[in-house]
């Protein structure tokens, strides 16, 4: 996804502010991702997952849509699964 302008969803924001999220985190996951797949979930869809070592390497769970100039958020999380499933490792 690099170099596009992010746009969040109402949701997106809402839970970035309820989990403490910085945007810069969100950012840097869908710019780097430690690992990149589609949202079985949602069709079109994409997961970008990032190890976050600011937040005790805990796995942050990006989910957007890539838009012809733009990536729309749709949520985001600090995934408890991954490590297990082993993402971001």
């Amino acid at each position: 996804m690099m170099g596009k302008p992010l746009l969040f969803t109402r949701h997106a924001r809402t839970v970035m502010e309820e989990r403490s999220i910085p945007e810069e985190w969100v950012t840097m996951t869908t710019a780097r991702p430690d690992h990149l797949e589609h949202d079985p979930a949602q069709k079109g869809a994409f997961r970008a997952f990032l190890r976050i070592p600011a937040f005790g390497n805990r796995v942050l769970r990006v989910v957007y849509y890539e838009e012809l100039d733009t990536c729309r958020v749709i949520t985001v999380f600090f995934d408890r699964g991954a490590r297990r499933k082993g993402l971001a490792t």
